[in-house]
């Protein structure tokens, strides 16, 4: 692998000095330059930083800096079109060299000008007729997120990202219009600069968010259906920053800040845990000899010495995050070269999270038709380090023993307690868990001229090669006496090549563009895994195998591939009405031989302009309106590699006194699968009113899926215990709507808001054409995907109430639960119900933005409601006893008559989930930022910067108990502990900034 690796970055380098040198000969090749120089305005006289200033006919262009300034160079007079959302563009001519050209936009809606990323290519905003968002780009800057799906996280409308884990390095799941599946992945298709990041290993955790330029979201059929079986749960296009014309400009953005939990579920304090043990002892009817439950907590408790677990186990966390980037070129060569390092020090002691990033970003125009590029990047992310375990701390008595005599920790603090072992120990192990993202990606686009000027031919190749590897030994000091360690190393290597054939043409007031598409990727995958027990001494770790008595060892392989064509129309007419035509056809490796391996998906779509029309022209109220249409059809491959075909396994089984290896049945192929098929409606309206001061979008759709892929039981007389098959139905629909307004615009003082909305419901219409529900996966028809379903309880038994008629056998202080069929008992069949769903019914961001000359304060507010979860933070069985537990979950008592909790000997025989309201709103982020002006940037020798304060996950209106509604919390048993990492709040102080 480092051969490998060597040789890649051997071959950037020589890439690199050769792009360079071509550059300075094509830059001293060019006619005699001129530079241009001005400012950017509004019709109040204030900067527009950000503006965008291309030159018309080429892809030259730059953005306007902090203080609204711009420098261009050009070889020959040109058209600058000036351009920044919300404001008319404007078009100038330059003939020659000027410093104080002066640019003045106005507010107006009417053009939607801009332009934004669609899949393989741009388009204006206007003639735009699917659904597709583009995130705002005040989230893509000055927020500490270690991922861009952490800023996208409630301000796109349709689109749900969870945080369930809050480990360092961790990635959010992310959700586009609902679940249309039930067994397949449902995550969006990611693509960065035009190549598939998703199905290559990677994740965006290998993206810097400070390289990102924009993100766009395709949301309906007619968006998504380019990308075929991968666009079928939506697609997020992400394009990085990438070189402008001019003289080099570096810049610097770090921030750096502390991290803690925003909750605390605080165990009960040394005398709530000696109260709760005595009410256990007496709630089942034993004797009470000690104070505490155990002889190891005695001597704590008699000195009145009492351990908070909870500090011991987390810290002060801190991150910090620093961006140095240079970007510029000639008119022929453009480069953007950024390098990032980010440190994260988690706030549970032991979780760690680097990360080091290198990017180049090259444009380079060979001739006048032939332009080449580059987007390379390497990522290192390293999550080293023994980690604590916050779900023992909970366990913890306060009078337990943190360490030994000898300094030493303690491997059980409540001796002779064998249940719960020091949450600490983790820390004694070794730990080692890391991966490289080594990605290269080329273009090479041709412009034919003459009678064929529109026509366009660009090949894209993409290149990663992802190696992984994770190490890790526990030995003696960490409770295991025999020692053992283990290894896993793994290769991802993939590659992209498509051909992109595009022609546009005007006649008249017709626009016509053809987007014709040949692609072809493949994914191969190798790891090998290494373990051993049995070691003499703890010195060597996990980096000597052969020492220990026992090893074992596995290797697995398997090959992915898909081939695409694609082919894409769309007309307008004098920008008033909207024709979009596509077709796509994916060929996938993974199914079967009985069946066509290739799905056909098209999609059409209608807009229409009436802002456009005449009767609208010279309204004072509508700038913009737009009605859009879609319809069209996506697939889901919803299978994995390999689960077409019959399978075996091996297994070890002693003959003879000889351990002979043998084979058994794992997978019952079935060579008849095909693509789960999704059926898409759309109908949207963009607008904007006022001259841009209230603009939005509102969507409604609908998905209808079938051929679903489902597990159907079979007779274990056959020796496998199920089958996948196409038999599967759901449905899916729901709304969309956001809005942006500009309450108020003074010279001195703005206020923005902009506010996003999302309803969706799905449900099952069929699952195995018998009509039947599913109980055990809590599958039922006409119901939606994931569902609480268990006891409704109605209260707590309380002394005097007679249970023998609803529940006998029932006493006070037990869960009473509702007798729903009538029966005069509690039971599964009869008495469970479909209490609530598991995904919110709605969800909503509120953004209000405050402008004060160059102060700039946003505020982001964002909910989810409607959703039930199970909470393990109030199910502890019969462990109440033995443990501690939180101070929040109260318990009922024969005086206190609690009717919501039960007594500390209620065992929940019946396994009830404890279902609870995890509707939530939480002020999500606040940033106070300032902008230096002119005067400011002129002594300090900048071009811009920009110093800002950031707080995230300030707090959270809940009615739940727990760490965080959002988070999945395992209990002992019951899952991988190490993702027990509740919420973090963040606060961070940063700065951006720009040399001249």
């Amino acid at each position: 692998m480092r051969k490998t690796i060597t040789k890649l970055l051997r071959l950037t380098f020589t890439l690199c000095a050769l792009i360079m040198g071509i550059g300075m000969a094509g830059y001293a090749q060019t006619t005699q330059p001129f530079t241009v120089r001005g400012i950017v305005v509004d019709e109040k006289g204030n900067t527009v930083p950000g503006a965008s200033v291309g030159v018309a006919g080429t892809s030259l262009g730059t953005v306007a800096a902090g203080d609204g300034k711009f420098s261009i160079t050009l070889t020959r007079p040109s058209t600058l079109n000036i351009s920044f959302l919300g404001m008319a563009p404007k078009s100038v001519v330059v003939t020659s060299a000027t410093d104080n050209l002066k640019i003045t936009l106005s507010q107006s809606g009417r053009d939607l000008a801009e332009v934004i990323v669609v899949g393989y290519g741009t388009q204006k905003k206007s003639d735009v007729t699917g659904s597709v968002t583009s995130v705002p780009k005040q989230r893509l800057s000055q927020l500490p997120v270690t991922n861009v799906l952490q800023a996208i996280e409630g301000s796109v409308a349709g689109v749900s990202v969870t945080t369930t884990s809050s480990v360092p390095g961790s990635q959010p799941a992310a959700l586009i219009r609902g679940q249309n599946s039930i067994t397949a992945t449902s995550g969006p298709y990611v693509v960065v600069d035009g190549i598939p990041l998703s199905k290559t290993g990677g994740s965006l955790n290998d993206i810097n968010p400070n390289d990102i330029l924009s993100v766009e979201v395709l949301k309906d059929a007619s968006a998504t259906a380019i990308y075929g079986t991968n666009g079928s749960n939506g697609v997020i296009l992400i394009t990085t920053k990438r070189g402008t014309v001019g003289k080099p400009v570096i810049r610097y953005n770090g921030y750096a800040g502390v991290e803690d939990l925003a909750n605390i579920l605080q165990p009960r304090s040394g005398a709530e845990y000696v109260q709760k043990y005595a009410d256990w002892l007496s709630q089942t009817g034993q004797k009470q000899t000690n104070p505490v439950p155990n002889f190891g907590e005695l001597a704590n408790y008699n000195a009145g010495k009492t351990t908070n677990w909870i500090k011991e186990t987390t810290q002060q966390g801190v991150i910090q995050d620093h961006n140095l980037s240079i970007s510029g070129g000639s008119p022929d060569v453009r480069y953007f070269i950024s390098g990032d390092y980010l440190n994260q020090k988690g706030t549970i002691k032991g979780y760690n999270y680097k990360r080091i990033s290198l990017r180049s970003n090259l444009d380079i125009n060979v001739t006048s038709f032939l332009t080449i590029g580059t987007s390379t990047f390497i990522t290192s992310n390293n999550y080293d380090g023994g980690r604590a375990n916050l779900l023992l701390a909970t366990a913890m008595s306060p009078y337990g023993n943190l360490y030994n005599a000898d300094g030493t920790y303690a491997i059980y603090p409540m001796n002779p307690e064998q249940l719960y072992v020091n949450p600490l120990l983790g820390l004694n192990t070794t730990r080692l868990s890391r991966s490289t993202n080594i990605n290269g990606n080329g273009y090479a686009e041709i412009k034919f001229p003459g009678v064929l000027s529109g026509l366009k031919y660009r090949l894209n190749a993409g290149y990663t090669f992802f190696p992984e590897r994770s190490a890790s030994y526990t030995g003696r000091i960490a409770n295991d006496l025999n020692g053992t360690a283990s290894n896993f190393a793994a290769n991802t290597n993939s590659y992209t090549l498509e051909n992109i054939l595009t022609y546009a043409r005007d006649i008249n007031k017709h626009h016509f563009d053809f987007t014709g598409l040949y692609s072809s990727q493949e994914r191969k995958y190798f790891s090998t895994t290494a373990g051993a027990v049995g070691f003499v001494n703890d010195e060597l770790g996990p980096y000597n195998l052969g020492a220990g008595a026992t090893q074992t060892s596995a290797s697995y392989r398997d090959r992915y591939g898909i081939n695409s064509q694609m082919a894409r129309i769309n007309y307008s007419y004098d920008s008033r009405y909207l024709l979009t035509l596509t077709a796509r056809r994916d060929g996938s490796s993974v199914f079967g031989a009985n069946t066509d391996k290739y799905g056909v998906f098209p999609s059409a779509a209608l807009g229409w302009n009436i802002g456009n029309e005449s009767f609208l022209k010279d309204s004072k109220i509508v700038d913009n309106l737009k009605l859009r249409a879609s319809y069209g059809q996506t697939g889901n491959e919803a299978v994995s590699v390999y689960r077409t075909i019959t399978t075996d396994g091996t297994a070890r089984s002693p003959f003879n006194g000889i351990s002979t290896i043998g084979v058994l049945p794992t997978n019952l192929g079935n060579s008849n699968l095909k693509w789960e098929n999704t059926k898409t409606a759309n109908l949207g309206v963009d607008f904007s009113l006022f001259k841009g001061r209230i603009a939005g979008t509102v969507d409604a759709y609908q998905n209808k899926t079938n051929g679903l892929l489902l597990s159907r039981s079979l007779p274990i007389i056959t020796g496998y215990n199920n089958v996948l098959e196409n038999i599967g139905r759901t449905s899916n629909r729901g709304i969309e709507v956001t809005i942006n307004t500009r309450n108020i615009q003074g010279r001195d003082f703005k206020w923005e808001t902009a506010v996003v909305f999302s309803a969706n419901k799905n449900k099952i219409v069929d699952l195995y054409g018998d009509g039947k529900d599913d109980l055990g996966n809590r599958w039922f028809i006409g119901k939606p995907i994931g569902v609480v379903y268990d006891y409704k309880m109605t209260g707590i038994w309380q002394t005097g109430q007679d249970a023998s008629t609803q529940d006998p056998g029932a006493k006070p202080g037990d869960l009473k639960f509702a007798d729903l069929n009538g029966d005069g008992k509690i039971t599964a069949d009869g008495d469970r119900t479909i209490l609530g769903q598991s995904t919110p019914k709605w969800t909503g961001g509120l953004t209000n933005t405050f402008h004060y000359k160059n102060f700039n304060l946003n505020v982001f507010i964002q909910t989810a409601q409607g959703m039930l979860k199970n909470n393990p933070d109030l199910n502890y069985g019969d462990e109440t006893g033995r443990r501690n537990t939180p101070v929040a979950v109260s318990y009922w008592t024969p005086t206190n008559g609690n009717n919501t909790r039960p007594a500390l000997s209620y065992n929940n025989t019946r396994g009830y989930g404890y279902a609870s309201d995890a509707s939530y709103t939480r002020i999500k982020d606040v940033t106070l930022s300032y902008v230096f002006g002119p005067s400011v940037l002129e002594k300090l020798n900048l071009g811009s910067m920009t110093i800002y304060a950031s707080g995230r996950n300030l707090h959270t209106f809940t009615n739940w108990i727990g760490w965080d509604p959002e988070n999945n919390y395992s209990t002992r048993g019951s899952g991988d502990w190490t993702n027990n990492y509740p919420l973090t709040r963040t606060f961070i102080l940063g700065v951006n900034v720009s040399l001249r």
